[in-house]
This record gives structure tokens, C-alpha cells and sequence, in this order.
């Protein structure tokens, strides 16, 4: 379980640091959803990419956390689909991250199910 942030860490600096890490290991199609106005939502960001196969996928993962780790020192709040890399979701509590291949991104259309919120595709 991960220790409690420090208030002067914020859920948008955790999303950048996510992003940051999505792009050490080349994700494809990095979108950001701001759900912070949206009503009744499990957190404030969701950051979505994909990867081209499952190795790439569990990469990006790992350097997501590597790359929160390393800044803020702080561990998820839960983390699932390593087995088999498909579609790999890491809980920060106010920022989930997930990491997809590709057919399996465009089967759940996550972004389609939360089309209310703010999209930021990150290049």
C-alpha cells in the first residue's frame, strides 16, 4: 500500500509524471481525461495509451511507476493485469493509468465511455 501524498503533491503533477513515463517507452496515442468536473467520478485523471504488444505494454507500466517513484516516492494504490499485459491498470487514487494493447483498447473505448470529460491527447 502506498503512503499518503503530501498536499503540495497534486493529482495534475501525478498525471504529467504518468505521461511522462508513457513516453519513456514510446505509448502510442497518450490521451489524458480531466474528470475533475465531472460528477460522481473515482478520481480526478485517467491516463490512457496503448502498446504494440504485451512486452511494450508491461514496460510502459513499469515505467510509469518507475518514474512516479522516483519523483514523488510514491507507490499505487493497486495495480492489475500483468499476467498477461492485455490491459494493465495502476490505481494512484486520484490518477488511474491505463495501459492497453491496441485491440484491446479499441474493444473497451474508454475514452468513448467518459466523452464527457476534458481530453488532452498529448503528442
Amino acid at each position: 500500500m502506498s503512503k499518503p501524498r503530501k498536499k503540495k503533491d497534486n493529482s495534475k503533477t501525478l498525471a504529467s509524471l504518468v505521461i511522462k513515463g508513457m513516453q519513456k517507452k514510446k505509448a502510442a496515442d497518450v490521451v489524458c481525461l480531466d474528470l475533475r468536473k465531472l460528477e460522481n467520478t473515482v478520481c480526478d485523471y485517467f491516463v490512457i495509451c496503448h502498446g504494440n504488444s504485451n512486452t511494450q505494454v508491461e514496460a510502459i507500466a513499469n515505467s510509469v511507476e518507475f518514474e512516479i517513484k522516483k519523483k514523488t516516492g510514491e507507490r499505487p494504490m493497486h495495480r492489475e493485469g500483468f499476467a498477461n499485459a492485455q490491459w494493465i491498470l495502476i490505481d494512484y487514487f486520484d490518477v488511474i493509468v491505463h495501459v492497453f494493447q491496441k485491440e484491446f483498447r479499441d474493444f473497451y473505448k474508454l475514452e468513448d465511455l467518459w466523452a464527457d470529460a476534458e481530453t488532452v491527447k498529448i503528442k
